[in-house]
């Protein structure tokens, strides 16, 4: 088994914390993205979209998708449980996920691909008054998240989930698409940084 890794990149990231947090090690095989490698044969032939990450298993079925991937871990290792535990709490954990997941992480990532320069030959064609139309869909989510988080530690209930690994890596990605959270937003920033102070953070 070995899992092609991209980095810093958001996606990537998420399924290095997953693991972090299951406590699990996978042998990561390094990919530059910033030198387009993702783009090449060891990466293109496993996944067309050429996109990372890409898990590969010991018969050599190939898994991509970070959620997806993550999802296949906690199947073979069920503690701590990351995507909740009874009916309602996979369902809660569910809604959030995909909440963060098209709300907040998809914002930030069409505002950095579409206004920062590194990614003008990745995002081909690249419309920078889209990705600052998509500043303010971020905010205005964390504004929403800022409330739910008043009453309660982690964004799907009193449980640390993926929902948070998403939420996460997407403030963290934040800074390069240029996007601040509001100082008003203050329950959301006692949340990060309870959660970056995690040991799984800095995988």
């Amino acid at each position: 088994m070995k899992l092609f890794d991209g980095g810093r990149a958001p996606n990537p990231r998420r399924v290095r914390i997953f693991l972090a947090e299951k406590g699990i090690a996978v042998p990561l095989v390094p990919v530059d993205m910033g030198a387009l490698e993702h783009k090449q044969q060891p990466v293109s032939s496993r996944n067309p979209l050429r996109r990372l990450p890409v898990l590969e298993l010991d018969d050599g079925t190939i898994l991509t998708e970070s959620v997806a991937i993550c999802r296949y871990f906690e199947e073979l290792h069920p503690e701590p449980a990351l995507f909740g535990n009874d009916a309602l709490g996979k369902a809660q954990v569910e809604m959030w996920q995909r909440r963060m997941e098209f709300n907040l992480l998809s914002s930030v990532t069409q505002a950095f691909r579409h206004i920062h320069p590194a990614m003008k030959e990745w995002e081909i064609p690249q419309i920078p008054e889209w990705g600052e139309a998509n500043k303010p869909k971020a905010v205005e989510f964390l504004m929403l998240l800022d409330a739910e988080l008043g009453s309660r530690e982690f964004v799907a209930g009193d449980s640390y989930s993926i929902a948070d690994i998403t939420g996460l890596i997407a403030i963290d990605f934040m800074k390069p698409a240029r996007i601040k959270v509001p100082e008003e937003c203050t329950n959301v920033s006692r949340w990060h940084q309870a959660i970056s102070s995690r040991p799984s953070a800095a995988a």
